[in-house]
């Protein structure tokens, strides 16, 4: 039952009507029913593979961001997150141009490997141990720029999409549609996205340099129509340690885990605290 409503709610949000005045495109691109996923934390493609297939199903074509799960290594611990960036989007500009009628979307593979991985792993700035210098994120270096190959597509973006962000996704995809310069780069997503929908991602400022990017991006409210999703009904103070020891991360204090509620990684309170003009929020 919660996968239905799941998906009854994703399918809604991809299929409504996102062109308002307040969140026209200076693009003049036409929104299409069709998203991008992006996997959460050490999480991968194939994890998505099932939700992306009965979208399509549905009538809403959907890809997941390319990408294993050792690709997140160069990012954990709260450091930058152009490495996945990168590959979110070269997925997206893919997506884009594809999406005339009759075409079949396809996303072909970027040139990454485990050697590129290990180099952005010693390279990529930030974290607790603050490589490159700072733990945050205007102080990183803007030098550094990850390895791998993401060739443009042939032909130039067609139609804006949607983005379906699952926890740490939900935040990244944020940081891609901002028009910030973020580690030297701004990548502006806003400019081929209509709309985001977050699935038990973190949102709230919370000390620590694991978070420094949720606050960056707090900085900023929501520049497309969003959709900020979260399970309940698994309490910090029943479910076991794993639980309580995520939601106290998320609320940066010890104890507190375990008065609250949320999808036993995630606390409600984080995930419904996305911030934007023109954002719904569910829980289930």
């Amino acid at each position: 039952m919660a996968t239905l409503l799941l998906l009854v709610f994703i399918s809604l949000a991809i299929c409504t009507d996102f062109c308002s005045a307040a969140f026209a495109s200076s693009t003049q691109l036409q929104d299409a029913q069709a998203a991008v996923i992006v996997p959460g934390y050490l999480t991968g493609a194939s994890d998505f593979l099932p939700l992306a297939k009965t979208l399509t199903k549905r009538g809403i074509p959907t890809v997941v961001v390319p990408m294993p799960v050792w690709a997140w290594y160069p990012c954990t611990g709260g450091r930058s997150m152009r490495p996945i960036l990168e590959k979110l989007e070269y997925t997206v500009k893919h997506v884009s141009s594809c999406l005339t009628e009759g075409r079949e979307i396809y996303v072909p593979p970027y040139q990454y490997s485990l050697l590129d991985c290990w180099h952005d792993f010693w390279d990529n700035p930030g974290g607790v141990y603050k490589v490159g210098g700072s733990d945050k994120v205007d102080e990183f270096p803007t030098d550094v720029q990850p390895r791998g190959s993401y060739p443009p597509p042939a032909t130039p973006p067609e139609r804006r999409i949607c983005l379906i962000g699952h926890s740490a996704g939900g935040f990244i995809s944020r940081v891609y549609l901002s028009n910030r310069s973020y580690g030297g780069k701004v990548y502006n997503g806003q400019e081929l996205v209509h709309s985001l929908v977050t699935l038990g991602t973190p949102q709230k400022d919370t000390p620590g340099a694991a978070f420094e990017n949720v606050k960056w991006i707090n900085q900023e409210k929501l520049p497309v129509r969003g959709l900020a999703i979260c399970g309940c009904g698994f309490p910090g103070n029943s479910t076991g340690w794993f639980t309580k020891g995520s939601y106290d991360f998320c609320v940066g204090a010890e104890s507190c885990g375990s008065k609250l509620d949320g999808d036993g990684v995630t606390t409600v309170e984080s995930a419904m605290a996305l911030n934007g003009d023109n954002v719904e929020k569910r829980i289930f």
